[in-house]
């Protein structure tokens, strides 16, 4: 496959696609109808319907008996952590070994020509990328994870969440899982902008971001305190009118979801001419640039609140005028007190 036929590579040998990064044609306005036709399949696949397919999965074949799930126990929530860690193993290990183990692609479509395991950093445990961000993922996130799925999966089994059947409230049960995806774009988006804070940053977010060059195990390196917020999306189903295979597919659109915005390809070849778009590549100017696309661009939040950067020449060109406007604000705020200091 000839990547070049879909976007341009530097000397340096990074990639980047013909085409800008564009946010989903959902809320634009005025509604462009014919647009939102042609986007909706992607809405749906291929990542959404696996990840609704894994809850389903999860529901028939794993998750325990609501009767064990009433009273709070090691034996079932070990269980749920080993199946966690076992499909997070399978899921992103998969992506690991098809693209940076055994390099099938080699670097085509590649945002980054380089790849992590050819750099040691101080910054990682062991100065080893791949080693520090498996650890955190298992040590951390999947028992965060556990922890939050057995919270709700409490809370369903003795009423304290509310639980309705497909059957009583078909079509409310349609509406939450069509936002399941909304919902987690929102809540990425607010707690994302929160954990850029000086404060949080350093001692919490800095921690995913030292990950500069993203690969599959990057996706849920993280923070214990970002994992619990990240993850936390789940917890918007003790309030919504919902159920627990709903409630699971949240969870692993954002347990799961993390590996296509940070699988580091813009396109992964599945055989022959195949390709599967793995959308990333504005999460992967996130990881380039740190403060611009807090989003995943499924509601243009970025574009309304003016961190918008589509990979363009004019996207670069927004970016450093907003640096240079804050620079200027800084220097001026430095400036009055200097003055001020000298008055007294």
């Amino acid at each position: 496959m000839d990547d070049l036929k879909f976007g341009t590579r530097n000397k340096r040998g990074d990639w980047a696609p013909n085409q800008p990064a564009e946010t989903a044609p959902l809320f634009a306005f005025p509604p462009r109808l014919m647009a939102i036709l042609k986007w909706l399949p992607h809405y749906f696949f291929p990542w959404n319907a696996i990840f609704a397919a894994s809850a389903i999965a999860y529901w028939a074949l794993v998750i325990p008996s609501m009767e064990t799930m009433q009273t709070l126990g090691i034996g079932w929530a070990a269980w749920l952590y080993a199946v966690n860690a076992i499909c997070v193993l399978l899921f992103y290990g998969a992506f690991e070994v098809h693209l940076y183990v055994l390099k099938r692609q080699e670097n085509r479509f590649k945002y980054n020509g380089k790849f992590p395991s050819e750099q040691k950093n101080k910054a990682f445990w062991f100065e080893r990328q791949n080693v520090d961000n498996m650890l955190r993922t298992f040590l951390s996130g999947v028992v965060i994870w556990t922890a939050v799925e057995v919270g709700m999966l409490w809370a369903y089994a003795n009423g304290y969440a509310p639980w309705l059947s497909f059957a009583e409230r078909p079509w409310t049960i349609a509406a939450v899982a069509l936002v399941v995806p909304i919902i987690h774009e929102f809540h990425f988006f607010c707690i994302h902008r929160l954990i850029h804070t000086p404060f949080l940053y350093k001692w919490v977010h800095s921690v995913h971001h030292n990950s500069v060059n993203p690969s599959p195990w990057s996706s849920l390196s993280m923070h214990p305190v970002e994992h619990l917020l990240y993850l936390g999306t789940a917890l918007y189903h003790l309030i919504l009118p919902s159920n627990p295979i709903l409630m699971l597919y949240q969870l692993h659109y954002a347990g799961f979801g993390a590996i296509p915005g940070h699988v580091g390809f813009d396109k992964v070849e599945i055989g022959g001419d195949k390709l599967i778009d793995s959308h990333a590549y504005a999460h992967y100017l996130h990881h380039k640039y740190f403060e611009v696309n807090y989003g995943d661009a499924l509601i243009p939040l970025d574009k309304w609140f003016g961190t918008w950067h589509d990979g363009s020449a004019e996207g670069e060109a927004q970016m450093q005028a907003r640096y240079r406007r804050r620079k200027e604000k800084l220097a001026a705020r430095k400036t009055r007190m200097e003055v001020t200091g000298a008055a007294e």
